[in-house]
């Protein structure tokens, strides 16, 4: 019997070895090497999906396959570069501006679960990065800078801590989705990214996940984890945001091998571009925490030993770090430009002295600077008067803690 053309279709069309649609449960737009905007998304199904750019459709390539611990597609596809319009499943993206005026920062924002280190993952009050997102996003931010340290859940919940039950852990998928893209939503939604990366993503920690999902460098399968990326440059109208990986950096000694790998980078960040430059970086130079017995410490031993050999970039006028979980606004005796902490975006909180003036770690001095305790993040706003900027400390509640200033080379609050 002759089957109607219209059954057939109707036929083909319910049948099991059609293709199955690609759905996209995540998706973003960071910045990399030389300023290129990119759309990246994790895409659950046999293709990557496409993205309309002012009207014309182009489609995502794999830029990793599916592999035993990230088991879909991820895609992604530089943008056109001035583009003025992007859609992708629907929704508008967020472009980059040549001129950001209103920059969050951000740091340190994962959930602590290491072997008795316990922090209530289930708890918003008690990790609320979800929440910070919600309020970083609120406030319309150009960019965002993450100075790193995203996914800390690096062993299973003790049975019966109920502050962490049904948490996953480890380098995979279901952990870095519950960890940073679930909480940071609404934020990845508002605004381009820079992620720089932190001592969570070495590469004995959570590494090649990083590297996979929002790392610059190409994904080559079977290739080992990079310990190292060479510092690049992103181009904005206001400065040059110069991208420092500085997570194998040991704090606490100054191994020679690294000095030298260090003293490499410090010297292709100096060749990178004019002034003005800001270094976006996961440890600082120096910043501190209050120690037992009331001893401040602080200070990276090799990133010092680099400087002591020969000198600092001239060109870069501020430093952006986290690694220490707590706000810190720094400005050094001497030379160095000044440093802004914020390593306060939901890990476990450190303390540190409320006034840091005249402390001297590491044959480094502190002309002026403070601490804020708490959660939260940064604000940092162009001014319109001039060519300074608003450094503004949030809480975890989107109010205003502190207000300070940034303008050559120096920070006031």
């Amino acid at each position: 019997m002759r089957v109607p053309p219209f059954i057939f279709a109707l036929l083909v069309s319910l049948s099991p070895v059609a293709e199955a649609a690609t759905t996209v449960p995540v998706h973003w737009v960071q910045l990399g090497p030389g300023g290129a905007a990119e759309l990246r998304a994790v895409a659950v199904g046999p293709s990557c999906p496409d993205v309309t750019v002012d009207g014309a459709d182009y489609r995502m390539a794999v830029r990793a396959a599916p592999d035993a611990n990230f088991p879909q597609n991820l895609c992604a596809i530089t943008l056109p570069s001035g583009a003025r319009r992007a859609v992708f499943q629907g929704e508008a993206i967020p472009l980059p501006k040549p001129a950001p005026t209103r920059i969050v920062i951000i740091g340190d924002t994962g959930c602590r679960i290491l072997n008795k280190n316990i922090q209530a993952c289930n708890d918003p009050e008690q990790w609320p990065f979800a929440t910070i997102a919600r309020e970083a996003a609120g406030l319309n931010p150009d960019l965002v800078i993450h100075v790193g340290d995203y996914d800390y859940r690096e062993s299973p919940c003790p049975e019966g801590n109920t502050g962490c039950a049904g948490v996953v852990w480890g380098d995979n998928w279901a952990s870095w989705k519950a960890d940073v893209f679930d909480p940071a939503a609404p934020l990845l939604a508002a605004a381009p990214f820079v992620f720089v990366r932190g001592n969570h993503e070495e590469c004995s920690r959570f590494g090649p996940g990083w590297l996979r999902l929002l790392g610059p460098l190409a994904v080559t399968p079977g290739s080992a984890c990079t310990e190292n990326i060479a510092p690049y440059a992103i181009p904005l109208t206001n400065m040059t945001l110069a991208v420092l990986d500085d997570a194998s950096a040991p704090d606490v000694n100054a191994p020679a091998n690294l000095v030298q790998v260090y003293r490499g980078d410090l010297k292709a960040i100096a060749a990178l571009s004019p002034a003005p430059v800001w270094l976006a970086t996961h440890r600082p130079i120096s910043g501190y925490v209050r120690a037992p017995l009331g001893i401040t410490a602080g200070g990276n031993q090799t990133l010092l030993a680099a400087i002591t050999a020969d000198g600092f970039p001239k060109s870069i006028e501020l430093m952006l770090a986290g690694h220490i979980h707590t706000f810190e606004a720094i400005n050094y005796s001497g030379t160095l430009p000044p440093q802004l902490i914020a390593g306060n975006g939901g890990d476990t909180l450190d303390t540190a002295p409320a006034d840091l003036s005249g402390v001297n770690i590491g044959g480094l001095p502190v002309a002026s600077g403070l601490s804020e305790p708490g959660f939260g993040f940064l604000l940092l706003t162009k001014s319109a008067a001039g060519p300074g900027w608003n450094v503004d400390v949030y809480n975890v509640h989107g109010q205003k803690e502190r207000s300070c200033t940034y303008s050559d080379r120096k920070i006031t609050c």
